[in-house]
């Protein structure tokens, strides 16, 4: 387990000089950076590897490794960093509603961690509480004032109300068009326990959409790429947008480092060539239903 914070790293990761002291300006910058950078991405779980979420180790995969991770090492890792930095942070168990979930599932499910931040008040927050998360892939870009609302970020409309399933919780509900319903949080503190049972579930269950699928994810001020198995898109303002299929491996490696900035140089010959063999297969597989 890695025990120290290497911030310097981090912000570098970031693109990001000294970030001077906490402000709603710098959380806005470093929240930006984190999702335009560290991208959303469980590639691990196809290799058949269970990560660990410790935040330190997250945040080491981070900064030594050159990795993402999806909402557990993302968020874990950027609450050490804004705690380094002087924000006042917490962990919040959630539960995201995915497409195929009828009703929110709550934060019992636990499928997602979701952060706060308190103590920074200004004239969209004046409370000073904000909904942060870089772990949401197609969603945020910048965190959200913590107060009901509809908000636009670049072409989304975010939805923030209290929720209906998590007593004194509140309910961020995704654009129509992503890749998600909504999430509720709960209002209590979390800790890790709260969500190492669920990590196990979703990198080695059969059910787990990560076990079943590849995707990767990255959000920018004006849309999100998405390479799913072998088709690679972007969606912005012109909806759809680009599409095509990456039909060889140096292609799809290609696209990790050049769109995704992911080099997987953390990855020998042998898991290169599993990884891709594992995703034409699941590629093929998917356009066999497409042609049933």
């Amino acid at each position: 387990m890695e025990d120290r914070l290497e911030v310097g790293a981090y912000l570098r990761r970031l693109g990001i000089g000294d970030p001077g002291p906490p402000t709603v300006a710098g959380l806005r910058a470093l929240h930006a950076a984190h999702v335009e950078r560290i991208p959303y991405e469980a590639l691990d779980i196809q290799l058949g590897r269970l990560t660990s979420i410790d935040p330190h180790d997250s945040a080491a995969r981070i900064t030594r490794r050159g990795r993402g991770g999806y909402c557990y090492h993302l968020n874990g890792a950027f609450s050490l960093l804004l705690e380094a930095l002087g924000y006042d942070v917490a962990w919040h168990r959630a539960g995201i509603q995915n497409r195929s979930d009828a009703d929110p599932p709550g934060p019992v499910r636990a499928n997602h961690l979701a952060l706060t931040v308190y103590g920074l008040p200004d004239a969209d927050s004046p409370d000073g509480d904000w909904l942060v998360d870089v772990g949401l892939g197609d969603a945020l870009h910048q965190p959200l004032p913590l107060r009901t609302g509809a908000y636009d970020q670049g072409p989304f409309r975010y939805v923030l109300r209290h929720s209906d399933v998590a007593p004194g919780g509140w309910r961020f509900e995704h654009d129509p068009g992503g890749s998600f319903i909504g999430m509720d949080f709960a209002p209590a503190p979390a800790t890790l326990d709260d969500f190492t049972e669920r990590h196990v579930f979703l990198s080695t269950s059969p059910e787990s959409g990560f076990v079943r699928t590849c995707s990767v994810q990255r959000r920018d001020a004006h849309g999100v790429d998405v390479l799913t198995g072998c088709v690679l898109r972007r969606f912005d303002s012109n909806g759809a947008g680009t599409s095509h299929v990456l039909d060889t491996d140096r292609d799809w490696f290609d696209a990790l480092a050049d769109v995704f900035g992911l080099p997987l140089t953390d990855l020998d010959a042998h898991a290169r060539d599993a990884l891709w063999t594992r995703v034409c297969a699941a590629h093929e597989a998917w356009l066999t239903t497409r042609t049933l």
